[in-house]
């Protein structure tokens, strides 16, 4: 009884969070800019009722009893991902989640109008409470789990995960990337390539955007499309909401935003409907999840044959061009040009921005540099990564991302863990059922079966070492994502 208990428990937890997760959509979307401080208020209280939920005094007692009712394994791992909630929770004070959730708030909604203007004065102060704020999050949360503060962060994202592992692995990527980099901008710099020419109006921008979310299997009966100032996935498995932005001037950046995010929504959408409302029946990790968007948009939509597929929906969208012929759509999905802007990089540079935040961000939390330093210290990495300077270029620089706006510190490693899985994954799934050009000319459909078998069903159940060694007949390691590079890009 105490584990029926418990489940009522976090389902009421869970619809909690939804309220949430709506509310923070509708705050990116739709919410005139004047409701931003009663909004905030709002999101403030219900993080306050989601963290004394997780702090009623019966559960120790619902968990102490639970363990005894039942040795099956789905239950045992269903409770551990419960008592991993319940004790992130018991870790921190009611005011300072309070706190943590109205400082996010304010500081991202500024940003969304200080970020334009290149307004790093203004950012600042509103930055530097969060940061203060983070790191008594930190600590509190290093004290008790017996962690550095910053591995206290990153276990929220991606359970397991250690810096020490994270410096080995992007050592391991800074001994060969330069020189690939380098070695690929060779190879490309006397190829011609044609950029489709614009505008490209953005009501027609949204139909493509949507015809290609229903070529990917995208379920529109359980989530939406809509338009940010930064492209996410939010809401629910039951309710996924998506969002992007778009420029007239330029086709590929709203859909390969799109492409990207419908990753996620599949696999939000793939999780197993008996434990959706339950911890163990959500994602993985970030990591994990960062694997699935890079999947569709990497390994799949920059892939030759889903561009000869995708180039017949751009001439009926917008009408034929020399540009859009697959060749050169090819060329051009996968141009490799060392930029600033994370969100915009190609796939061979942007493991580079991800190091680059993520020494920063380790720095911070950690105390060993402060708000006031990041601007230089962002273009003395920029500089050192890429050869780029982000000097005076705060809005291209270190304003450029929404992550950090509302403490979200730990995540950006992420990004370059999920490009390592989606590797993995693809090789896997090409030695067990053939090349990717044929399983891209299959419809797709045995790609969704391969991944809603190996990564979406199992939610929670395994953790993420187990889960890519089941999946992919090893753990975390980046030999399957340097060949890919190296294949698709010197190949």
């Amino acid at each position: 009884m105490s584990y029926h208990a418990l489940s009522q428990h976090f389902e009421q937890l869970h619809h909690l969070q939804h309220l949430g997760a709506i509310c923070g959509w509708d705050q990116a979307t739709m919410m005139p800019s004047g409701g931003n401080e009663a909004r905030a208020e709002a999101l403030g209280t219900l993080a306050v009722l989601c963290h004394q939920q997780l702090q009623d005094p019966r559960l120790a007692d619902w968990f102490a009893d639970a363990e005894q009712e039942s040795s099956a394994r789905e239950h045992k791992v269903s409770l551990a991902e419960m008592r991993r909630q319940w004790r992130d929770a018991t870790l921190l004070p009611a005011d300072l989640v309070r706190a943590m959730s109205l400082a996010g708030s304010r500081c991202e909604h500024a940003w969304r109008s200080l970020r334009p203007a290149n307004d790093w004065a203004g950012y600042l102060p509103l930055f530097e409470e969060v940061l203060n704020l983070s790191r008594q999050v930190a600590s509190a949360r290093a004290e008790a789990l017996g962690l550095s503060r910053y591995d206290s962060l990153l276990e929220q994202y991606e359970p397991g995960m250690r810096s020490a592992r994270l410096d080995t692995l992007f050592g391991g990527l800074k001994s060969w990337l330069p020189e690939l980099i380098t070695q690929v901008q060779n190879k490309q710099r006397n190829e011609p390539m044609l950029q489709p020419q614009g505008p490209f109006a953005i009501e027609q921008q949204r139909a493509l955007g949507l015809e290609v979310m229903t070529l990917l299997g995208f379920d529109f009966n359980h989530g939406r499309l809509d338009v940010s100032a930064h492209p996410f996935c939010g809401g629910v498995s039951e309710d996924v909401r998506l969002t992007t932005r778009y420029n007239e001037q330029d086709v590929a950046q709203a859909l390969m935003g799109i492409i990207h995010e419908t990753g996620h929504a599949r696999y939000e959408q793939g999780l197993p409907a008996q434990w959706r409302r339950l911890p163990v029946g959500q994602a993985r990790s970030m990591g994990v999840h960062e694997s699935q968007s890079l999947f569709f948009e990497m390994q799949l939509a920059r892939h030759p044959a889903f561009i000869a597929r995708l180039t017949p929906l751009l001439e009926r969208h917008f009408g034929a061009q020399p540009a859009f012929a697959p060749d050169n759509m090819a060329r051009l999905y996968t141009r490799v040009s060392p930029g600033l802007i994370r969100v915009d990089a190609d796939e061979v540079t942007y493991p580079a921005h991800i190091m680059l935040r993520y020494e920063i961000e380790r720095d911070l939390i950690e105390g060993r540099m402060e708000a006031s330093d990041l601007p230089e210290r962002w273009d003395q990495l920029m500089q050192a990564y890429l050869g780029l300077s982000t000097k005076g270029n705060y809005k291209d620089g270190c304003l450029q991302d929404i992550h950090w706006t509302d403490g979200s510190f730990g995540y950006f490693p992420s990004y370059t863990l999920g490009a390592i899985y989606a590797s993995q994954q693809a090789a896997a799934m090409q030695q067990q059922q053939g090349s990717l050009e044929q399983l891209i000319g299959n419809n797709l459909s045995s790609v969704f079966e391969w991944l809603q078998q190996h990564i979406w069903q199992h939610a929670s159940l395994l953790e993420t070492d187990t889960l890519i060694q089941q999946a992919c007949g090893q753990s975390l390691d980046a030999t399957a994502f340097k060949h890919h590079l190296q294949q698709r890009y010197l190949g």
